[in-house]
């Protein structure tokens, strides 16, 4: 009975780039759980340097199980932007302080312009000189933009002065491989996480309650909803929407809508919990973002690390609203179309980009002839319309973004505007009845007041830990009776 299969269990412990190792896997779990048991035993303050050394070891073996070879580049840009840091604190002229921050944002912008746009910009370039285009054989490293940005937003730091540069290679090693966070974020800042590096970990049983509670969201988001409503119905209508009519397109918008928010929102709330089991707190990057009133609130609620990210060093780097309002606008549709930039080398992403920045300016442009600051909030029906306007704007830019092809989107715009088809709502209905339930069930729970939210996150906290177990234990077997065949990697891995 006790004899093991080594060759199997070495061939599980491999990198595999058909099997990454994600959140929602039982293989994580199993690993996540041996290295927790070791993990408290570090937790006093004479055990810092040991637990620190630990917890990198383990984020560059998930980072290897997920990215095989490219843990050099990860180890790579830690140590050019380790260097660099501590060389702007160093030199005492201004204009070698700026060669040394702009030389290393053109390294860290170079090796991600390489691995995303290449093929992009031969694809382009090569037809004008009669050259036929082949694609190079150039593999996008796993979460390459997130840990590169919140390299980026380190070394700028350090630059402005916001904060010092730490000694400490292994904290920064630390900062930079955080395995919770390296794959998809939140983009975390150094200023605000480093401080928490030499800190006593102390996990009360009500922040271990509450990481449950983030756990036990996400999984649900991601491999309740995300995952069979994607499996099942949204995926189909994306491959192929011209054998759609257009009410099964429209709904495939609505599904891929819910089903991008789920996902992504779900591995930032297992982020979250894991984090917070760990003694860590990292900040929340989704607030209820369909909620929002306008495409200006819109990004303040999706995906926060990442908008935040792009007005500090980028909008603001522009000029911001410091040099004129014509200026403020052209910099702000620039830095809405190059987030869209950074989510791919496709005409579809840059579409989606322009389309934020155009609405993100006349949004900007109609407050101030309202004369409303930037807290106004509607009500009523106002409130309703409001939020309704901006939902379906969010919905025909994800159109956009979701297609492989602007054609794809043109198709299926089409299939919406000229071959709707109400008739067949019904049909549509009784064909898919568990992803219709899931759809409806999923953006219920997404409007429902935000108390209710806090309040069952507060139950579950507050709970006996025997009850705690129980509910873990729960949504895993729901996981388990409506998961797929394959385990659906996370949406936002390819960016």
């Amino acid at each position: 009975m006790w004899n093991i299969d080594l060759s199997r269990v070495v061939e599980q412990l491999s990198y595999d780039p058909s099997q990454p190792l994600l959140f929602n896997t039982g293989l994580f779990l199993l690993l996540f759980l041996a290295f927790l048991a070791f993990y408290t035993l570090l937790s006093g303050k004479r055990a810092t340097a040991v637990r620190l050394i630990y917890l990198t070891a383990f984020s560059y073996y998930f980072y290897y199980k997920n990215a095989g070879e490219y843990c050099v580049l990860l180890s790579v840009v830690t140590i050019v932007n380790y260097f660099a840091a501590i060389a702007i604190e160093r030199f005492r002229s201004a204009a070698a302080r700026w060669a040394m921050v702009f030389v290393t944002v053109v390294f860290m912008l170079g090796q991600l312009a390489y691995f995303k746009y290449t093929n992009f910009a031969l694809s382009e370039i090569l037809p004008f000189f009669g050259e036929e285009f082949k694609p190079l054989d150039i593999f996008l490293p796993a979460g390459i933009s997130f840990f590169t940005f919140q390299s980026m937003n380190y070394i700028i730091d350090v630059y402005r002065g916001k904060m010092k540069a730490t000694h400490s290679i292994i904290d920064f090693a630390f900062f930079v491989s955080f395995f919770p966070t390296i794959l998809a974020g939140p983009i975390l800042r150094a200023r605000d996480f480093l401080p928490q590096v030499h800190r006593p970990v102390v996990v009360t049983r009500e922040m271990f309650g509450t990481g449950l509670w983030f756990i036990i969201m996400g999984l649900f988001k991601k491999a309740v909803i995300s995952d069979y409503i994607g499996v099942n119905f949204v995926n189909r209508i994306f491959d192929a929407p011209e054998l759609y009519t257009g009410i099964e397109n429209l709904f495939g918008v609505y599904g891929y809508t819910l089903k991008l928010y789920c996902d992504f929102s779900g591995y930032s709330d297992m982020a979250i919990g894991i984090a917070m089991w760990l003694g860590f707190s990292i900040p929340a990057n989704f607030r209820s973002p369909y909620k929002s009133q306008s495409i200006t609130e819109f990004w303040r609620r999706w995906h926060i690390s990442l908008s935040s990210w792009l007005r500090d060093y980028l909008y603001i780097s522009l000029g911001g609203n410091r040099k004129g309002k014509v200026r403020m606008y052209v910099n702000l549709f620039l830095t809405m179309l190059l987030g869209g930039l950074w989510h791919g080398a496709s005409l579809n992403f840059v579409v989606w980009g322009g389309m934020h920045g155009i609405a993100l300016c006349i949004h900007k442009k109609f407050r101030e002839l309202l004369g409303h600051d930037k807290h106004y909030e509607s009500h009523g029906i106002r409130k309703i319309g409001a939020v309704f306007l901006t939902f379906h704007l969010v919905c025909f830019a994800w159109l956009f973004f979701a297609n492989p092809t602007f054609q794809s989107s043109m198709t299926m715009l089409g299939k919406i505007f000229c071959e709707f088809h109400p008739e067949f709502f019904m049909q549509f209905v009784t064909g898919y009845p568990v992803v219709v339930t899931l759809i409806v069930l999923g953006y219920v729970l997404h409007y429902l007041p935000e108390k209710w939210n806090v309040g069952t996150g507060n139950l579950i906290s507050r709970s006996p830990f025997a009850l705690q177990a129980l509910y873990l234990i729960i949504i895993i077997l729901l996981v388990i009776q409506v998961k797929s065949s394959d385990v659906q990697p996370f949406i936002y891995l390819q960016f």
